[in-house]
């Protein structure tokens, strides 16, 4: 029992929660066809947005009713018009466009994970042929390419927090399970000296280095192509950053690669672990790192969203000092910096 109790649950409630997989396939049947494109100039009828789209008529006008029904669109039964802030996030060729999001957050690979979650329950982990912890897994090349509403903002704290390095010359950093690369990379954006090396499966990497060419960082970029756990790391760096991927694993196993990251650093050089994590709110408060909890326990062998303590205990067992943590408001991100023993 809790002294901070949710709500009743109603019927309406789960029917919600049963339906909601109708509103996503909504939202990305719009993406896909580019209907808000289509609107961009203003209201149409389903007929010209048909052909916009090169759709079917018909088709068209059922899904625009229904892109009105979730609150995307606004219609007067004829004509149908983009709804407020729409434009902004919804049109491709705008640039505050999130409407590529959807290939992450709503992607098939999550779903055919979750969907299997009863399976993944009765198993103690992924039932998946093809999961998250696949060698060379094409998801991670989405997630290269996109990354998140909350990657830019803690990569400038993190640069923040850890840059200039005092007394170094060249700053050298270790990006481990880079993906988009963007940590490391902003970090030598906010030092010219600074070199980083971007260690992520082969496939990835080709997008990781479009990035570091688009930040312009690439004459100052590195790849080591491979697996985390076995690809020699060089070194010794200044900083190693570790982000998104120990929710990946047990706490054990997650320790042992903070250690192999420890391994790659300099005495006194300096850990950056990045991960959500579970907190002291009731998980109806809090819901966001208990959902995506159950996705890394339908999407790996051992992983889950550990609490911030576990996190901190495994820094300390890996041969770091007590992390210190920083936050940035709304954001579910925690970063933890310690430095090597």
């Amino acid at each position: 029992m809790t002294d901070d109790p949710v709500p009743t649950v109603t019927r309406q409630d789960l029917l919600a929660m049963m339906s909601s997989v109708r509103r996503t396939g909504v939202l990305r049947a719009g993406v896909d066809l580019k209907v808000f494109d289509a609107l961009a100039d203003g209201p149409a009828r389903s007929e010209a947005v048909a052909t916009a789209c090169g759709a079917d008529p018909r088709a068209v006008h059922i899904l625009l009713n229904a892109l009105a029904a979730i609150g995307l669109l606004e219609t007067d039964g004829d004509r149908f018009r983009l709804a407020p802030g729409a434009d902004g996030i919804l049109v491709s060729t705008h640039p505050d466009y999130y409407g590529h999001a959807v290939r992450l957050a709503a992607s098939d690979y999550e779903w055919d994970a979750i969907k299997r979650l009863g399976d993944a329950v009765r198993s103690g982990g992924t039932v998946m042929e093809q999961n998250a912890e696949t060698p060379s897994y094409t998801f991670w090349e989405d997630f290269a390419e996109l990354g998140t509403l909350n990657t830019q903002p803690i990569a400038d704290l993190v640069a923040d927090a850890v840059f200039p390095v005092p007394g170094r010359d060249r700053p050298t950093v270790l990006d481990i399970a880079c993906g988009h690369g963007l940590y490391g990379y902003t970090l030598a954006a906010r030092d010219p000296r600074a070199e980083v090396w971007s260690l992520d499966w082969p496939n990835v990497l080709a997008v990781t280095e479009a990035n570091a060419e688009r930040l312009g960082v690439r004459d100052r970029a590195h790849y080591l192509p491979g697996d985390m756990f076995d690809v020699p790391l060089g070194g010794p760096y200044d900083v190693v950053v570790v982000a998104n991927v120990l929710h990946h694993f047990s706490t054990d196993r997650a320790t042992e690669l903070l250690a192999r990251a420890g391994s790659a650093l300099r005495p006194g050089g300096r850990l950056v672990a990045i991960a959500i994590s579970t907190g002291d709110a009731a998980p109806h408060r809090d819901p966001v790192p208990h959902l995506f909890s159950a996705l890394m326990l339908a999407w790996t062998s051992e992983g889950q969203v550990h609490p911030l303590s576990a996190y901190e205990d495994m820094v300390v067992a890996a041969g770091f000092t007590r992390p210190k943590l920083h936050t940035l408001p709304h954001n579910p991100l925690r970063v933890l910096i310690a430095e090597r023993l």
